[in-house]
């Protein structure tokens, strides 16, 4: 095996022991953002895309390489007599062989590097998702929190209002209740009032009365008198 194919067959294999381990349950999404957050990375996030394209151009390049000696091999294989050519045939069977391992090897590099990539991206998402979630979950216990607390002091206001009301509702029908009593009050001391008008009348009129009376007798007692006077006059001048 050349260099070459001795680099990519490592590479493959590294891809492999890579997404296996991000493959395993053991670190979390949140675990692995945090890695990729460390210092190296963010240092080598700048050649990343770089690395990663030239990367994809390198193994297609070695794919397609691998692909035209399988083709040049398997031609030269179905020209070839076997019989009449054996060594030529074990040697282009050889070549065919180690084409057709290029060509798997460079494939599945290709392959297992898109696929990393995409492991690494749908962790990346999956991490931002979970801090997403967490964060709408601690907001959303913080809203039911504060919605519970509104109710509360909603409940609080409702039973406040019941009791002024009741209270109002008491005091107006006390108030009420002393109205009444006032009125009722009024009118006895109305109708006493018209009582004691009645009585004063009929006494002002009993002391008219009275007084016609008591002038009417006193006439009558100084005409007495004066009779009484005039009585004795006349018979001494008789």
């Amino acid at each position: 095996m050349s260099l070459q194919w001795t680099a990519v067959a490592l590479f493959l294999y590294a891809e492999i022991v890579f997404i296996l381990i991000l493959c395993l349950p053991l670190l979390s999404a949140q675990r692995w953002q945090k890695i990729f957050k460390w210092q190296i990375w963010s240092a080598m996030s700048s050649y990343w895309n770089k690395f990663f394209f030239a990367m994809i151009i390198i193994l297609v390049v070695l794919f397609l390489d691998a692909v035209r000696e399988v083709r040049k091999y398997s031609a030269e294989e179905a020209s070839k007599d076997p019989q009449v050519h054996p060594n030529f045939s074990d040697h282009v069977h050889m070549m065919l062989f180690r084409a057709q391992r290029n060509l798997y090897i460079s494939g599945f590099s290709l392959f297992q590097w898109l696929v990393m990539r995409r492991i690494i991206t749908l962790i990346h998402q999956v991490a931002l998702a979970e801090g997403s979630g967490a964060a709408l979950q601690v907001q959303a216990e913080g809203a039911n929190a504060a919605a519970q607390k509104y109710m509360e002091e909603n409940q609080t206001l409702k039973e406040a209002l019941k009791k002024e009301e009741s209270t109002r509702s008491s005091g107006t029908q006390l108030m009420r209740q002393e109205v009444e009593k006032a009125a009722k009050d009024l009118r006895a001391a109305d109708d006493a009032l018209r009582r004691s008008r009645v009585e004063v009348e009929a006494v002002k009129k009993q002391a008219q009365g009275l007084t016609k009376e008591y002038d009417r007798l006193l006439k009558e007692h100084q005409l007495l008198q004066e009779n009484l006077y005039s009585g004795p006059e006349g018979k001494k001048d008789q």
